[in-house]
């Protein structure tokens, strides 16, 4: 079984995770910019993580034979804190940049006018780029937030096939599909969806422009949640061509819209920077 994560947050993993990724099948990645957990105080904060993203990660993931590529923003959270907000301005000559695949993740988190600013312009600045996006529906008053965000959409010069939305539900699941978008479901061990109630969802709407990932984090979160829901789905009776499609065709599809996917993963040098990394390989 083949897997494309697309969407998890390495940063905040182990090289742990990398080996136990790669042996349950991970073979690409993308890590969308989010929040870091403590607030951010200036752009600069935003460009360093964004350089991580860009050239440590990339590295890291080469060493275990991962593809990683990045999604870059000003997440939600943060567009609403006016020390952070100037990052827009940096953003253009960010995504030009060849490992970056989509604009991301951007949308709602409290459902603000600074909000709804922020994901109008980067929908622009993805637009511009022509790349797609990824779109973070809120974890509060979700079916709201995901009408609210098909609107911007709607409103903006970005197509819904190239729009991303995710972390969607049961109760989100079938207006965020009438709206021609992805659908992205972010499988935890206690919130946001589970791999029974995914298995039961492409049960019930089908496999056609789904993405499942793990979103794991610093929080509590498992990176082999992808994993899980390809064993789950061919226990329910799907064949390995569905699975192949949910887990690995599906995020390939949404992301080679940028035109810069590469999904094998360059041998890394000895040294990033002046860094060694090979701790616990072989």
């Amino acid at each position: 079984m083949r897997v494309f994560d697309p969407h998890i947050h390495m940063t905040s993993r182990t090289t742990d995770d990398y080996q136990a990724m790669y042996d349950a099948g991970v073979r690409a990645l993308v890590e969308p910019s989010f929040w870091l957990g403590q607030p951010r105080t200036s752009p600069a904060s935003f460009l360093d993580y964004f350089d991580s993203l860009l050239g440590w990660e990339p590295f890291r993931a080469a060493q275990y034979g991962i593809a990683h590529h990045c999604a870059l923003a000003l997440n939600p959270k943060e567009a609403n804190d006016p020390r952070c907000t100037p990052v827009l301005d940096d953003l253009p000559r960010y995504l030009a940049k060849d490992g970056v695949v989509a604009v991301g993740e951007i949308g709602y988190d409290s459902l603000t006018p600074a909000e709804d600013t922020a994901l109008a312009a980067q929908l622009q600045l993805a637009a511009d780029h022509g790349l797609p996006a990824l779109v973070h529906t809120p974890h509060r008053d979700k079916l709201t937030g995901l009408r609210r965000t098909i609107d911007v959409v709607r409103e903006s010069p970005l197509a819904p096939d190239r729009v991303l939305l995710d972390h969607l539900n049961e109760t989100t699941v079938k207006e965020a599909a009438d709206s021609g978008a992805w659908l992205g479901f972010s499988v935890y061990p206690d919130t946001k969806m589970d791999v029974d109630r995914m298995v039961a969802i492409l049960r019930n709407h089908g496999t056609t422009r789904v993405l499942v990932n793990s979103a794991a984090d610093w929080g509590r979160s498992d990176p082999l949640k992808t994993r899980a829901v390809g064993d789950a789905m061919l226990a329910a009776g799907f064949t390995d061509d569905d699975v192949d499609r949910v887990l690995w065709r599906n995020p390939g599809a949404f992301y080679g819209l940028s035109g810069r996917l590469r999904l094998d993963p360059s041998s890394p040098q000895d040294l990033h920077e002046g860094n060694s990394l090979l701790r616990g390989g072989e």
